[in-house]
């Protein structure tokens, strides 16, 4: 029974990097640019939920509605602010520009929230699963967040081939200049496409917040894990960013239950390293056909 706890954590933990990393592939899939700000997208779910829900006293479902449009408002404003005019010229400027919009959204919320961390409560979190009177040390939240994390990849999934907004993203993806043709809004595709990154990210910080402490500097080290994830698992496959973050999640559960929180990011960093040298194109990926 011990390796169930670390095991359910992990899983928990790497549905969470999955999230983020599909928002990774919905940005990269349909515009070929990524969200360097995906992080602060995290940080700003946790955040405005405690917000709405502890300083407001709004019930929690509200709290996290509003939380969520915001965060689909923010990636907005990443892509027409921080994507949309380097892009449009052929720059990779935004590279650096939307690292710099996360970093402007951190100190805002540093400045506003507090550096203090704080706690969210959920009913959730309170009191670990347990099996014949055994605790097995995981919270009801942990068994959640994989599932929560498989739906929303499956209603991708879905959305993108049985919806009008889907195929539209699709016929970008396959071809820009014949979607054009069609008729299809280039320019608010891809604005879609960052609404739903931002989204994404923000759902994982929403469903991580009452684990970890809510706090202006907590999206910072799991965008990095998130974007390592994405291109682990071959940033061009939406179950294979999945899939890698779940492997990525109990690879890292693995190491602290057996070596210690002080090995974990030097191996499982490690190990991705040597996963890329063997699989450059990432676990899940293909090598990019190029015609001439």
């Amino acid at each position: 029974m011990e390796w169930i706890s670390p095991l359910l954590a992990g899983f928990g933990l790497g549905s969470m990097y999955g999230l983020m990393a599909l928002g990774f592939h919905v940005t990269y899939a349909v515009s070929g640019t990524v969200n360097f700000a995906q992080g602060s997208s995290m940080m700003l779910g946790a955040v405005l939920t405690f917000a709405f829900a502890q300083t407001l006293g709004w019930p929690m479902p509200l709290a996290i509605a509003l939380a969520l449009a915001l965060c689909a408002l923010y990636g907005l404003v990443v892509e027409f602010l921080a994507v949309r005019p380097f892009a449009s010229r052929g720059s990779n400027a935004w590279l650096i520009a939307t690292v710099a919009l996360g970093i402007v959204l951190d100190n805002l919320v540093l400045f506003t929230f507090g550096k203090e961390p704080r706690s969210l409560p959920s009913p959730l979190a309170v009191s670990p699963l347990s099996v014949g009177g055994q605790g097995l040390g995981v919270y009801p939240l942990q068994v959640l967040i994989p599932v929560v994390g498989l739906v929303l990849a499956a209603a991708l999934h879905f959305a993108a081939r049985r919806t009008r907004w889907g195929v539209a993203m699709l016929a970008v993806v396959q071809n820009r200049d014949a979607a054009r043709l069609m008729g299809i809004p280039i320019k608010r595709v891809v604005a879609l496409a960052f609404a739903l990154s931002a989204l994404f990210a923000g759902v994982a910080g929403v469903l991580i917040a009452p684990l970890f402490n809510v706090n202006a500097d907590m999206g910072t080290v799991f965008g990095l894990k998130a974007f390592a994830v994405a291109i682990l698992g071959g940033i061009g496959s939406a179950w294979g960013v999945m899939a890698a973050g779940l492997i990525f999640g109990m690879l890292e559960a693995g190491i602290t239950s057996t070596l210690g929180s002080g090995y974990t990011q030097i191996l499982s960093f490690s190990l991705v390293i040597v996963a890329l040298a063997l699989r450059p194109n990432g676990l899940f990926g293909r090598a990019e056909v190029k015609k001439v």
